[in-house]
């Protein structure tokens, strides 16, 4: 498909001829998804406008550490759309596309600016919110006292009740179709981040709730949740016959609902139900290594964001076996 944004990588010359050759092997080769070769193509353009200076033709040579530095220093003094400094993770998500696109030059043999000369900017601890268990209790609960209509209340039961079961991020959930799911057993499989495929486990709840919401579905979409419009005029009922599976932004919006109506006063996303899904895991006992499994992350650093949620634990051995009172009653 063209891209209007690979007609401005033609103005950099080779390294441009380049670029739109690396973002081809993300698609093809390494299974990228298009938002991220649409976030690597936005980084990439904005690395050689600054290179370029206006010549606008550029090499692999070009790239050199003194001018990335350069470059580094403006960046970290650009302003967002809200007129705040950039964070630091947005800077760091340019330096990670040019650094996997110095790793592709590389491998073809292409000189260039060695890719692990490049360091990430130190950014502050990542926070993670999630829901303590009367808040979970409450916001699992709260579609049942809503006055939408059953069919409604049943679907948003569902949904997170299947968000807590399996960790699932929205666009996973979003992407479901029935023949996913089979409720005779406790488990499917689902595709997540970059294509890759993972097993995620469903709850007797889980399961519960998704069949009596399925039972009372008469439509014959093959989406596993969609929207039940409350009230739609006789010409929109005439004209608009189709059935619209839920998007992320519609499951955000229902989750924020639900929320108010738990009386939740932080913010709480799907995402928040995924922290919870990790934080419950790992406070009950279970390993890094199978929440890293069931998360469906690549790498264990992004799941040992969660290890010091459960410092709790940590307390009480503390607790428990040090002071020098105890090393005096051991000896005794």
């Amino acid at each position: 498909m063209h891209n209007i944004q690979d007609d401005k990588l033609n103005n950099f010359g080779k390294l441009g001829n380049l670029a739109k050759e690396f973002l081809d092997y993300l698609e093809i080769e390494k299974g990228r998804s298009h938002k991220t070769i649409r976030n690597y193509r936005f980084y990439l353009l904005r690395i050689f406008s600054w290179l370029a200076q206006g010549e606008k033709k550029l090499s692999p040579t070009d790239i050199t550490l003194r001018k990335i530095k350069q470059f580094r220093l403006w960046l970290n003094r650009q302003t967002d759309h809200q007129g705040k400094p950039l964070k630091k993770t947005t800077q760091n998500y340019h330096l990670i596309a040019l650094r996997s696109f110095l790793k592709y030059l590389t491998k073809q043999d292409i000189k260039t600016l060695s890719p692990e000369k490049i360091e990430l900017a130190k950014t502050p601890e990542r926070e993670v919110d999630f829901l303590e268990v009367d808040d979970l209790q409450r916001l699992l609960e709260a579609p049942l006292k809503d006055n939408h209509p059953e069919i409604i209340k049943l679907r948003d039961k569902a949904i997170l009740e299947l968000l807590f079961s399996t960790g699932m991020r929205v666009s996973e959930l979003c992407s479901l179709t029935r023949e996913h799911i089979n409720l005779k057993k406790d488990e499917f499989t689902i595709q997540g981040k970059g294509g890759k495929r993972r097993i995620v486990f469903l709850s007797n709840q889980a399961k519960y709730w998704l069949k009596l919401y399925l039972d009372k579905r008469q439509d014959m979409d093959p989406a596993l949740f969609v929207r039940h419009d409350r009230a739609k005029s006789k010409k929109e009922k005439e004209s608009d016959k189709k059935i619209h599976p839920l998007t992320p932004r519609s499951v955000e919006r229902i989750i924020k609902r639900y929320s108010k109506i738990a009386g939740i006063t932080k913010k709480v996303t799907p995402h928040t139900l995924r922290h919870s899904f990790a934080t419950n895991l790992l406070q009950n006992g279970a390993d890094i290594r199978s929440v890293q499994a069931l998360l469906g992350h690549a790498s264990i650093t992004t799941t040992q964001i969660y290890t010091h949620i459960t410092n709790q634990q940590l307390k009480q051995i503390h607790k428990y076996y040090h002071g020098l009172k105890k090393q005096k009653n051991n000896k005794d």
